[in-house]
């Protein structure tokens, strides 16, 4: 017997978020009616993902579907929600509900207008688009935006797929993404940094050398904070820091290199923060500065 309240679901981009979140859904029993896909890569990945639903045209998947998930690029979303409405897709009572970090419900205004339902349900995570993901949604939180009334609704969409949601106000959508992405993409760029520059030392296996330490920094960071800083900065060590910039400068063959302007710009917020918890003394910070280029600040209101 089927579960009260099963929803006729309709995934919109086969990419690793959308096939994921439908296979979660039809894994809490909804019915998943159709799914889009336009690449190879997104055809075989809803065929093992998503086995049995039939891939269809966009407007025919809004035409069959209760709720219709839009797993599509951000700058992609209004366009697509716009042409929708302009068809006469969306219909009265049908839920809508797109997983960009981005925006809130306020994209969704063409979908609002035909009396359809918007919500924003955005997993906090990367995702490999494989099967192992369903086990990432476990340990997984959601930014959800609603309306007051249907955010219940939203709740329990992100519950059913094994998640946790988190309500963001509309207004804050952007700088909840920006967090994320700060947090997430930039430390992918700085874990490829430290390995190139062990590499080119001579480590073989640069992960195994920076995995124990950066899993250990981060589940200290999680835990405690910037009380958990430690390294030359913090320490106001000036010497060090100068070489470390000195070498990194002449192995990236001058100024404009990316190892280098990382660095300088992470050592100059480092500064900045560990001068406003009181780790740097006023001489030190000066020192500090004038040694990262004079740009470190602290942050407002320290």
């Amino acid at each position: 017997m089927a579960r009260p309240g099963r929803l006729g679901v309709g995934i919109i981009g086969a990419g690793k978020v959308g096939a994921i979140l439908g296979a979660a859904l039809r894994a809490a029993e909804h019915a998943v009616v159709g799914v889009s896909a336009v690449s190879d890569a997104s055809r075989e990945r809803a065929e093992t993902l998503l086995p049995g639903v039939p891939v269809l045209e966009v407007q025919e998947i809004v035409e069959r579907s209760e709720l219709v998930l839009l797993a599509v690029p951000d700058d992609a979303l209004g366009a697509l929600v716009e042409g929708l409405a302009k068809l006469g897709a969306w219909q009265p009572g049908q839920l809508v509900a797109h997983t960009s970090g981005r925006f809130g419900v306020g994209i969704l205004r063409p979908v609002r207008a035909a009396g359809a339902v918007p919500l924003a349900l955005h997993p906090a995570m990367t995702f490999t688009g494989m099967s192992l993901d369903l086990t990432r949604l476990l340990d997984c939180t959601f930014g959800v935006t609603a309306d007051a009334a249907m955010l219940p609704i939203a709740q329990a969409l992100v519950v059913e797929m094994g998640a946790e949601p988190v309500a963001i106000a509309e207004a804050d959508r952007t700088l909840y993404h920006a967090a994320l992405a700060h947090g997430s993409n930039h430390l992918v760029t700085l874990v490829a940094q430290s390995s190139q520059l062990l590499r080119e030392v001579g480590v073989e296996s640069p992960e195994r050398m920076l995995g124990p330490l950066l899993r250990a920094t981060l589940e200290n960071a999680l835990a405690s904070g910037e009380s958990a800083l430690t390294g030359p900065v913090a320490r106001g060590d000036v010497g060090t820091v100068t070489a470390h910039a000195e070498a990194l400068k002449e192995h990236d063959g001058g100024a404009g290199g990316d190892i280098l302007a990382a660095y300088l710009a992470m050592a100059r917020a480092t500064a900045g923060r560990a001068a406003s918890r009181g780790l740097l003394k006023e001489d030190q910070f000066g020192e500090m500065k004038r040694a990262l280029g004079d740009g470190a600040q602290p942050p407002e209101g320290s």
